[in-house]
């Protein structure tokens, strides 16, 4: 498998197939982007294993971006080659109100998901909006 890493400008011009969906903010929100995207990768042609390994990275991403981030929020998903790149884009991060923050062992796990699954990620956080990414290999 010969793999090619694109930045995002590449990715999106040159993506073969291209699927965006507007993400609630609400935790509703994780469960219809998984079963849409896995309608949407099912569709493109993608294994069962990089679809599964998809779904986990998209849960992990808008998981994140209902609990920390400002709305609006857009799943995006870009097929190039061998490459699947999931994007989730919101408005921010959130204010975190004292009290709000989760035990320590409660969080964290989701960036080593990512990591594991992923070929490349990574994030474009501007004041005003953040986008988190990851290529996975779509053979």
């Amino acid at each position: 498998m010969n793999v090619q890493i694109m930045d995002r400008a590449d990715i999106s011009t040159a993506a073969t197939a291209v699927y965006t969906h507007p993400v609630s903010h609400s935790f509703q929100a994780v469960g219809g982007a998984r079963r849409r995207a896995r309608d949407v990768l099912a569709e493109w042609g993608l294994s069962k294993a990089t679809t599964e390994d998809a779904i986990l990275v998209i849960s992990e991403l808008v998981t994140n971006a209902v609990l920390h981030a400002l709305p609006p929020a857009e799943l995006r998903l870009f097929l190039h080659g061998d490459v699947v790149r999931v994007e989730v884009g919101d408005s921010g991060a959130a204010p975190v109100w004292p009290g709000s923050a989760p035990a320590s062992g409660e969080r964290g796990r989701g960036a080593d998901v990512v990591e594991a699954l992923a070929l490349s990620h990574g994030a474009d956080v501007r004041s005003d909006s953040a986008t988190y990414w990851a290529e996975l290999p779509s053979c």
